[in-house]
């Protein structure tokens, strides 16, 4: 699924409309995630804000299931995610083994987000830098 099938109030059909650089996080949930192989990882199941800041932190990631078994989520730094505009999903810059291997947790038992351990063990995974709490801001 993409933004535009998603998008309720033809704000994307607009020539002059706000995206790509401003989009509704609402069109955003259930968008397709491709890896750089062009293989299928997943779709995301929710924005993660700081309620703080107003910025995006994580997209949390379904991957690898069947008929919602077996499901395992993944909280993706939002910044590890590239919009893919021709295609209409985004791309993760992670191997299929790699995401396999990645911190995920069961949708019964989401982790504490906000936790500056947990949050710094997600980042160093997708290489990308830490959202820095103390200053409400990305370093």
């Amino acid at each position: 699924m993409n933004y535009e099938s998603r998008d309720t109030y033809g704000m994307y059909k607009i020539n002059n409309g706000p995206g790509p650089g401003l989009m509704g996080a609402e069109t955003l949930v259930g968008n397709d995630v491709y890896n750089c192989q062009n293989e299928d990882i997943g779709d995301i199941k929710e924005i993660m804000l700081d309620m703080s800041s107003g910025k995006v932190c994580y997209a949390v990631l379904s991957f690898g299931s069947f008929l919602g078994m077996g499901e395992k989520l993944f909280a993706v730094p939002w910044t590890a995610l590239k919009l893919d505009t021709e295609h209409k999903r985004f791309i993760l810059d992670v191997t299929k083994d790699r995401l396999k291997d990645a911190p995920g947790f069961d949708k019964s038992d989401w982790p504490d987000m906000a936790d500056n351990s947990w949050s710094n063990d997600i980042h160093t995974y997708y290489r990308t830098k830490p959202f820095d709490k103390a200053q409400r801001s990305y370093e």
